[in-house]
């Protein structure tokens, strides 16, 4: 862990605490463990754990600095990435962890209560049934979202969960720019807009990471997002 203290610092300015880094074991140690009966993610050992799973979480500090979320949503959050690793970080952020997979629920349900962690609803649930619920649908300050879809398909997940003047951010690839030009129309429609792309190195990582950046400047107009398999199937 030592060498995820390092990177966290001299990377995102991250100050990682004993606190912090007991609750990592924990989790990297209850992934490991769960990965071998449910296969929950295709990283399996520990290097790549802390590096593709745990540092690349914490670059979204980056995003909002020294003004975190107080209330964030992680769409798609598979084993809880990156919202678990960002609760740790901030205990006093209200988060909602939503995951349409029932075994990826299980885990997330589990390692909430291995952890401790208050304030965390984790939601059975697709993103596009989410927004349109009273109590979910423009509701966030950030919506964030992993390798979960491209970007126009993504921002329709998103949009509709972020209040006006908050943000969604998209942890994306190497595509990246260009899925953020393709998808401004897509933005637009649902009331955002793109603030910017931020460039992300991680040690040993080859590919290209972004952070992409959408203010939310308008409400999302009440047909969006659309049912369940729409939105994939006919992006904006």
């Amino acid at each position: 862990m030592e060498t995820l203290i390092r990177d966290a610092l001299a990377l995102f300015n991250l100050r990682l605490t004993e606190r912090h880094i007991n609750a990592l074991n924990v989790y990297e140690r209850e992934l490991l463990e769960w990965n071998q009966k449910f296969n929950l993610t295709a990283i399996r050992d520990v290097e790549s754990i802390r590096v593709k799973h745990f540092l690349d979480s914490l670059s979204c500090v980056v995003a909002w600095k020294a003004n975190p979320p107080k209330r964030m949503v992680d769409v798609g959050t598979g084993a809880g990435f990156p919202g678990i690793p960002l609760k740790i970080i901030y205990p006093n952020m209200r988060l909602t962890l939503v995951e349409s997979v029932g075994k990826k629920v299980a885990f997330c349900r589990h390692i909430v209560d291995a952890l401790g962690l208050e304030n965390v609803d984790v939601i059975h649930a697709r993103a596009e049934d989410l927004g349109q619920q009273p109590e979910h649908r423009e509701k966030y300050d950030w919506a964030v979202a992993r390798a979960v879809a491209n970007l126009n398909v993504l921002s329709e997940y998103l949009l509709p969960l972020v209040k006006v003047g908050g943000t969604a951010l998209a942890q994306k690839g190497e595509n990246a720019p260009a899925e953020t030009q393709s998808a401004e129309q897509a933005m637009k429609i649902l009331g955002g807009k793109l603030k910017q792309l931020i460039p992300i190195n991680l040690p040993g990582v080859a590919d290209d990471r972004y952070l992409v950046l959408i203010d939310k400047s308008a409400a999302t107009p009440p047909k969006y997002p659309r049912n369940a398999g729409v939105v994939a199937k006919t992006p904006l």
